[in-house]
């Protein structure tokens, strides 16, 4: 057993929730502490989470939870921008099905289980800064009040505050060239089995599925040269935005058709598409990142959620088993940094194909990227970690 013994975890996100439940199935005491006053930021639109995700959130005890939130969607099948179907795929056994839920609804399923488990999440507390001493850390927050741990792990999101702590110089997030749409429309306008997600390529890409009360959720993308913020994407009207997704899918199948019939009331503008790029430095003293804050992989990937909750409880494995902090923070980024890199590496390949700066179309991924080493990734909870040089 490591000598850290309480968490201070600052973010009540997907990332935060998740390692607070981790560290406490550890022996480690973590409070979540959360900008926000009403809780984390759940904007955004729909996402999906993979078997490994929701492998590693059994070990948590939050995996039902999470599936009750969600829809399985166990099928894929892949056509061109011309209506042609050219592959279908429907999971592998042994490992739970993709899942596909709307953010929030999968944020409030992770706070309620992290509050059942016993977690405690205070909110209200934006973090200004750290200090550290030979006993522990120090969070500071705007408002003054203070919370002393051994360790302090940033689990703030793509522009984390933790993260320039940690490294002053350390990149910020990179635009991805597109930005991220979605919308609701009826039953009958694009033909979707229940539990399948449909993938569409050509010089666009769109994707949708049906949802339990028969509707069809689509995600599509605009490329976009110079970025946007996701407040200056809201401040245009939808109506502007369907026209300029209408034009860049005129003669796509079934992307014209999905647009056609969508009303700007049911258009979801999820703002810029964005990655972390590789980061040099995951943690310094008694502060490391989890999450979002060190490996955003951008939404094309499918695994952002998933592998957040794969690193909240791998950190949590390793300041189980490693004499110390320092020996934990190392082993975790060697656990990690490889796995996380590659993924995020290939959705920035796609998010330059959806922007046309690939010089062709979005390339359709084959059946290893989709049912993969990537999905089959599994955590071994009772292995113990090993050292550096063991």
């Amino acid at each position: 057993m490591g000598t850290v013994r309480t968490a201070a975890v600052i973010g009540g996100g997907i990332g935060g929730t998740v390692t607070a439940m981790a560290l406490a199935r550890a022996g480690i005491e973590a409070t979540v502490h959360e900008a926000h006053p009403g809780g984390a930021d759940s904007a955004g639109a729909m996402l999906s989470l993979a078997p490994n995700g929701l492998a590693a959130l059994r070990i948590v005890g939050a995996e039902e939870a999470v599936r009750a939130a969600g829809q399985p969607v166990p099928g894929v099948v892949m056509a061109d921008g011309a209506g042609h179907r050219l592959a279908e795929f429907h999971g592998f056994p042994g490992l739970p099905a993709t899942h596909a839920m709307a953010r929030a609804d999968l944020h409030r399923a992770l706070t309620e289980q992290a509050l059942a488990q016993g977690v405690k999440i205070e909110r209200g507390r934006r973090l200004v800064r750290a200090e550290e001493d030979h006993d522990g850390v120090i969070a500071v927050f705007s408002d003054g009040s203070t919370a002393q741990a051994d360790v302090l792990i940033g689990a703030d999101g793509i522009r984390s505050t933790v993260r320039t702590l940690i490294d002053p110089a350390a990149p910020g997030p990179e635009y991805a060239g597109v930005l991220g749409f979605g919308g609701l429309v009826a039953a009958d306008v694009a033909p979707a089995e229940p539990g399948t997600m449909y993938f569409a390529f050509g010089r666009s890409f769109i994707g949708w599925w049906r949802l339990p009360d028969g509707q069809i959720c689509w995600f599509a993308s605009l490329p976009r040269t110079e970025p946007l913020t996701w407040a200056e994407v809201q401040r245009i009207p939808a109506e502007q935005w369907l026209a300029r997704l209408r034009e860049r899918y005129a003669d796509h199948v079934p992307g014209e058709r999905l647009l056609a019939h969508t009303a700007p009331d049911t258009l979801m503008a999820t703002g810029p598409m964005e990655r972390m790029p590789s980061v040099p430095r995951w943690h310094r003293g008694r502060l490391v990142l989890v999450g979002d804050a060190v490996h955003a992989p951008s939404s094309s990937s499918g695994q952002g959620a998933s592998l957040a909750i794969e690193s909240a409880v791998e950190l949590a494995r390793c300041l189980r088993d490693l004499p110390d902090h320092t020996a934990a923070f190392g082993a975790y980024e060697r656990l990690r940094r490889s796995r996380v890199e590659l993924i995020g590496g290939n959705a920035a390949a796609t998010n330059r194909a959806k922007a046309g700066q690939a010089g062709g179309p979005p390339a359709m991924p084959t059946p290893e990227q989709m049912f993969g080493p990537v999905h089959r990734h599994l955590i071994d909870w009772h292995a113990t970690v090993p050292g550096e040089g063991q």
